[in-house]
């Protein structure tokens, strides 16, 4: 059975594409910048690699067949020589993308210029487009244990926020059964909800009446860059989110139709990150 490497393995993504594997019996390689601090769980061999250093890729790719590849950087700069790296050992790549990846600018661009250097690399291929995670609303824990609000742009926003385990369960599929070869797997949540209509189902888990109040975009951006994001992926994130209120992303059965299960339910993440929200 081939060894499989997950990068990006201590994110929420990778950590559960590590486990899943671990779970169905592969043998994992998980690849971080501090395994000592990883906490991934046994048997998974844990090495040191870095995707901005390609000279570090070489241990870790030793004997590997394929590769989940997370490219966790807002810029597409050193992809080109880390995706040859790869190229030049493993047999096929399955690369976490985005939803509208081939069309869109920003954030949304640099994975379509991530796609590109995947497809044209040499190896089997298969690109994972998700739509928004749901767990990027942890985003808003900080506020929630506060108080009652939750302050952002956007209230009519509505998305099919997916679960990082079914983005996992999507990626082991491609990593270790035949027939994605080339494939483009769009991935949503099983239904499309408001930023209101989140607030309100984390409200419900909690037991807590929690309420949206609407900010402007130029206070949404003050707050995106204090909490840390750079100002061209804040910039990028809004931009993002304004050009989806009139373009909503799809809600669509990929995830059920590979994986022979329904996809999580905003609720059901909500329930699984509830100590989250309540620190």
């Amino acid at each position: 059975m081939e060894q499989i490497l997950v990068t990006g393995a201590t994110g929420h993504v990778g950590r559960q594409v590590v486990e899943q594997l671990v779970a169905a019996g592969h043998p994992v390689r998980a690849m971080t910048r501090s395994p000592a601090t990883a906490a991934l769980p046994a048997p998974v061999e844990t090495v040191a690699g870095d995707l901005a250093d390609p000279a570090s890729l070489t241990a870790a790719l030793d004997g590997v067949g394929a590769v989940f590849l997370i490219w966790p950087f807002g810029h597409p700069g050193g992809a080109e020589a880390a995706v040859a790296a790869i190229a030049e050992r493993a047999e096929r790549i399955v690369y976490l993308s985005t939803l509208g990846a081939a069309t869109g600018d920003g954030i949304v661009g640099m994975h379509g210029r991530l796609e590109q250097l995947v497809e044209s690399a040499g190896p089997a291929w298969t690109l994972l487009r998700p739509s928004g995670f749901a767990v990027n609303t942890l985003g808003w824990a900080a506020q929630i244990r506060r108080g009652d609000e939750v302050r952002a742009p956007y209230p009519g926003l509505v998305r099919p926020l997916i679960d990082e385990r079914d983005i996992a369960a999507v990626a082991v599929e491609a990593l270790t059964t035949g027939g994605h070869d080339g494939a483009r797997h769009p991935l949503t949540g099983p239904a499309a909800l408001s930023q209101v209509e989140q607030v309100a189902t984390i409200g419900e888990v909690l037991g807590r009446p929690l309420r949206f109040v609407e900010i402007d975009r130029a206070q949404a951006r003050r707050d995106l860059v204090a909490a840390g994001l750079p100002e061209h992926f804040a910039d990028s994130v809004l931009a993002g989110q304004g050009a989806q209120l009139d373009n909503p992303e799809p809600v669509l059965g990929t995830v059920a139709a590979l994986t022979g299960r329904p996809a999580h339910s905003y609720r059901d993440w909500v329930e699984a990150h509830r100590a989250d929200f309540t620190g």
